[in-house]
């Protein structure tokens, strides 16, 4: 009888599923998990306390739980005085010391990670399987089959054919409903009310092991960004699942038309909060949207908000996912509008006058979460209106937000926020003045920057760089039918005011702080 072969199973800290594809055929009598926290994925960009913490805690509780079974795990601390830094020094150590007969995994979320892993796999001449990640519903060979031939991808198109695929939020081959998007009933504000009393979010009060995290991390990278004060992620599956069933009682029914709206000091609103788990594998998108579609069906939650959380979940994750892996590495170093400028300063500490940016920021660094509006239309808006370089911008969401793994994050980013890729995943550029801001949120009211105003000393930055973004890709956009009004709007403004509002915001460049300099600061 032939001896199976030694395998060590790769586990990352994003992979933290039981059901993983890495592990469907684990056998402990001849099969070992391998799992390494090292310094280098909280260094190759500045990691926020929040995110390092989350994942290190989450990683931790799940080793402990593979070990409870009785499933041989070798695990390499961070604070390891012979920890070599890098996942590519952790596992050569293991190999060497474990007479390894070869690699498995599931497909890693990040390009750079698989890269790295697969040169340890040559370099030992160990076979390496790379498995699918079947976390998620679709394939990225079934992407790219979708992508074939199309200049532009779009969301609508392939959010339907996987509404097909799955069944989900279907009857007869229909959509529930007879629409397929319910976008237009979902851009409720609160108003001049405000949101009311709030649904409170689901927080998780530290553990022995995640206060021994927190620790670590406010020890061995005092210098990263953001505080862990307030830390309460679920870093378990008993607690995701705790998360999404308080989501779906509490806060659905009132996801939908809320979801773009924004309110000063109120971090939470009518949000899932679902991301961090979902990313990290602690709960299954199955399960997630099961979960909806029975709210829906019991008439607990409108169709409305359910299709617009399925459409994040089942049409954006999905489609996101697919960018990443079927344009990599190249789509990192897009740059298709040649922006330059360095990112701000306040990105790091908040301490800036624009009341919105100074909300969202401040969030951001305190619990390592801001909503999808927050992340799009306020930090990612003015850093385009700005010109910022695009990786920077990837560098800093990448670093700061807690369910940030670059699959998904990358291309919302430079696609999305950034258009970077000059149309590939969004048929324009997502701007806006400052009078959206106004609109969707109370931050305008105590602001000493007037929303109206483009010029002079209380003019908003967000609407003199409006326009001024138009001014400056005026000939590109004009090649856009769905740009057309807005410039359109421009041509309105005599030479004078235009001339006014370029030197204006080119006054706003010139008045930050080099992002160089503070990413020196980071070990």
């Amino acid at each position: 009888m032939t001896t199976p072969p030694k395998r060590l199973v790769l586990i990352l800290g994003d992979q933290l599923d039981e059901d993983a594809s890495a592990l469907c055929d684990f056998d402990p009598a001849h099969d070992t998990i391998w799992m390494a926290e090292v310094r280098e994925e909280s260094t190759h960009i500045p990691s926020s306390k929040q995110r390092t913490t989350v994942f290190l805690s989450a990683m931790r509780h799940f080793a402990a739980q593979l070990q409870a079974r009785g499933w041989p795990v070798v695990y390499s601390l961070l604070d390891d005085p012979h920890n070599t830094g890098t996942l590519a020094g952790e596992l050569d150590k293991a190999i060497d010391k474990g007479q390894v007969q070869q690699l498995v995994m599931t497909a890693p979320g990040d390009w750079r990670v698989l890269q790295s892993l697969r040169a340890v796999a040559q370099q030992h001449q160990l076979p390496l399987d790379v498995r699918d990640d079947t976390h998620f519903f679709s394939t990225v060979r079934e992407f790219a089959a979708h992508a074939k031939g199309r200049k532009q991808l779009r969301l609508e198109y392939f959010y339907r054919e996987m509404r097909h695929k799955t069944g989900i939020l279907m009857v007869d081959k229909k959509p529930i409903g007879d629409q397929w998007n319910f976008d237009a009933d979902n851009r409720g504000s609160f108003g001049k009310q405000g949101p009311g009393l709030l649904p409170a979010p689901t927080r998780c009060a530290p553990d022995a092991i995640t206060q021994e995290v927190m620790r670590l991390v406010n020890d061995q990278l005092a210098h990263h960004p953001g505080s862990i004060a307030q830390f309460g992620w679920p870093v378990t599956r008993a607690q995701a699942l705790v998360a999404l069933d308080e989501f779906i009682t509490h806060r659905l029914p009132s996801f939908g038309l809320y979801q773009d709206a924004m309110w000063e000091g109120e971090v939470w609103l009518y949000h899932s909060h679902l991301s961090c788990a979902l990313n990290l594998k602690l709960l299954n998108p199955r399960e997630v949207l099961a979960a909806a579609q029975a709210a829906f069906h019991k008439g607990h939650a409108p169709l409305e908000a359910v299709e617009g959380f399925v459409r994040q979940i089942l049409g954006w994750r999905e489609y996101v996912r697919g960018i990443y892996w079927t344009h990599m590495p190249d789509y990192a170093e897009h740059n298709a509008q040649q922006a330059h400028e360095s990112l701000p300063e306040f990105y790091w500490t908040g301490d800036t006058e624009m009341a919105c940016l100074r909300d969202a920021i401040g969030q951001t660094l305190q619990h390592g979460y801001a909503h999808h509006i927050q992340r799009l239309m306020v930090t990612g808006l003015y850093a385009l209106l700005l010109g910022v370089e695009p990786k920077q911008v990837h560098q800093w969401y990448l670093g700061v937000y807690v369910d940030a793994v670059e699959w998904v994050e990358l291309p919302n980013t430079l696609g999305m926020s950034q258009f970077a890729d000059g149309g590939l995943m969004a048929s324009k550029p997502y701007i806006a003045s400052g009078k959206y801001i106004d609109r969707m949120s109370n931050h305008c009211k105590g602001c000493r920057f007037n929303p109206a105003e483009s010029t002079g000393t209380t003019a908003c930055p967000f609407t003199t760089l409006y326009w001024d973004y138009l001014q400056r890709h005026a000939d590109v956009l004009a090649k856009n039918p769905r740009m057309l009004m807005q410039l359109k709007n421009l041509n309105r403004l005599t030479p004078d005011q235009q001339a006014a509002i370029e030197v204006q915001a080119q006054s706003l460049r010139t008045q930050k702080s080099p992002q160089t300099e503070k990413l020196g600061g980071f070990e």
